[in-house]
C-alpha cells in the first residue's frame, strides 16, 4: 500500500518548493474519519494516540494524521483532527473535526452529526431530509476507520461528528442556499483536496442544479462571482435564492447538468470579460486557460456602427473591460447587446437548443444592465 505522511502546515515564507508546486490537503471526510479512528482507538485501548492512519476512500493509499486533542471518559472517547487543506483556499482549512465515540446497544457503527455539522432541509442532495450533511463516501470512510480500531462487528459503536466553529464557517459557503443549515457539510469523494480545487467548485455547481430541480423549479441564473450574482438577484427579485448559482468557469458543466435535470430556462449575468470569451465559443473562461478575442470585439464594434477609429482602438484593447470602456466613452452601447446575443446563441447551441437562454451584461462599476441577448 502507498503511504503518505501528514505533516504540520508550512508557515508562510518557509516553503522551498518551486512556485508551481502546490501542496494537497485533506477533505473534511478524511479528517472526520481520522478523528473517529483516534477516538475509537482511545475507547478500546484507554490510551490516546498521537497519530492515526486511515485509508483514503476506495483506495489502497494509507494516510497518517496528527491528533490535535484526545480525551477519555468512562464509556466514551473524543478526538480532534485539524483540517489542513494544503494550498487550497478552502474555508474549512483549520476547522477542528471532532469525533466522540461511545458504546451502543445496536451492533455496528452508527454515525450522527453534532454541533457545527449541517442538517439537510431540502431534497436534491442525495441525503435524507432532516438528516446530517455527511455525504455517503465520508460515511463509508468514517465507518471503515472505526472498524479498523474496533474490528468486532457484533459490538455497537456510536460516532458523533462535530465541528465547534462549523456554523460560522458555513456562512462563507453556499450551504444555506442549498438547504443545509446549522453548519458545514462533511464532504469528499477521494479524501484529498487538490490545490485551488476546481473539482470542489464543480461539485457545488452540480449540487445547486440538483436542489433546484428537486424543488420543481425550471429557471436558473448563472453568474461568474459575487458581484455579478448581486446584480442578478436585483434583476430577478421574484426568483428564490436557490435559483442563483456562482458558476465560475463551469458554464458548460452547469448547462449540461441542467438539461439532464429537466430545467428549461437559463439566464447568464456577467461582465464584459467572461461574456467576451463565451461569445467566442470558449466555455472554459479561466484567465489562465483562455484569452479575449479582441478581433471579435472589433468586428462587433463595426457591426454596431462604430467608426473606423473606434474599431481600431477596440482591436488594440488590452482587455475586454478596456473595449467596454471604449464603447462607453464613445456612447455606443449596442456592441454589448451583440456580445450578449452571441453568448446566448453559443450557450443554446452547446446544449442543442434544449434550454431557453437569456444573457445580460452588467457594468463593472454600477452593476446595471448595459446589454441583453436571447436565443
Amino acid at each position: 500500500m502507498a503511504k503518505l505522511e501528514l505533516t504540520e502546515p508550512e508557515l508562510p515564507g518557509t516553503a522551498r518548493r518551486a512556485p508551481e508546486t502546490l501542496r494537497t490537503g485533506w477533505t473534511t471526510g478524511s479528517c472526520a474519519a481520522a478523528a473517529a479512528k483516534a477516538a475509537a482507538t482511545a475507547l478500546v485501548t484507554r490510551t490516546c494516540p498521537s497519530t492515526v492512519e486511515i485509508s483514503l476512500p476506495r483506495s489502497d493509499t494509507i494516510v497518517s494524521f496528527l491528533v490535535e486533542r484526545c480525551q477519555l471518559g468512562d464509556a466514551w472517547a473524543e478526538a480532534v483532527v485539524v483540517k489542513d487543506a494544503g494550498d487550497d483556499p478552502d474555508v474549512t482549512h483549520g476547522a477542528h473535526l471532532t469525533a466522540r465515540v461511545s458504546w451502543s446497544a445496536e451492533a455496528g457503527v452508527q454515525i450522527d452529526a453534532g454541533v457545527g455539522v449541517g442538517v439537510v432541509t431540502k431534497p436534491g442532495l442525495g441525503l435524507e431530509v432532516g438528516g446530517p450533511a455527511i455525504n455517503p463516501v465520508p460515511r463509508e470512510q468514517i465507518a471503515a476507520a472505526v472498524s479498523d480500531a474496533i474490528p468486532d462487528s457484533s459490538l455497537g459503536v456510536h460516532v458523533v461528528i462535530s465541528v465547534p466553529d462549523g456554523e460560522r464557517i458555513a456562512r462563507k459557503t453556499t450551504n444555506r442556499r442549498l438547504g443545509i443549515l446549522g453548519g458545514i457539510s462533511i464532504l469528499g469523494t477521494t479524501g484529498v483536496v487538490r490545490p485551488f480545487s476546481t473539482a470542489a467548485w464543480r461539485a457545488s455547481v452540480g449540487q445547486a442544479v440538483d436542489v433546484m430541480a428537486a424543488q420543481g423549479m425550471d429557471t436558473f441564473v448563472l453568474s461568474t462571482g459575487g458581484r455579478t450574482e448581486t446584480a442578478a438577484m436585483a434583476l430577478y427579485p421574484d426568483l428564490e435564492e436557490v435559483c442563483f448559482i456562482e458558476v465560475g468557469d463551469f458554464t458548460g458543466y452547469a448547462l449540461k447538468r441542467a438539461v439532464t435535470r429537466g430545467l428549461r430556462r437559463c439566464v447568464f449575468v456577467g461582465m464584459a470579460g467572461k461574456l467576451s470569451k463565451l461569445a467566442a465559443g470558449v466555455m472554459m473562461t479561466h484567465w489562465t486557460r483562455s484569452k479575449v478575442n479582441v478581433d471579435l470585439l472589433a468586428c462587433l464594434t463595426q457591426e454596431a456602427g462604430g467608426d473606423p477609429g473606434l474599431v481600431a482602438s477596440v482591436r488594440d484593447a488590452n482587455t475586454a473591460r478596456h473595449a467596454f470602456e471604449l464603447w462607453k466613452d464613445a456612447g455606443l452601447r449596442s456592441p454589448c447587446g451583440l456580445v450578449c446575443k452571441r453568448v446566448a446563441d453559443n450557450l443554446a447551441d452547446f446544449v442543442e437548443g434544449k434550454l431557453e437562454v437569456e444573457v445580460v451584461m452588467v457594468d463593472f462599476n454600477t452593476l446595471t444592465p448595459v446589454g441583453r441577448g436571447r436565443a
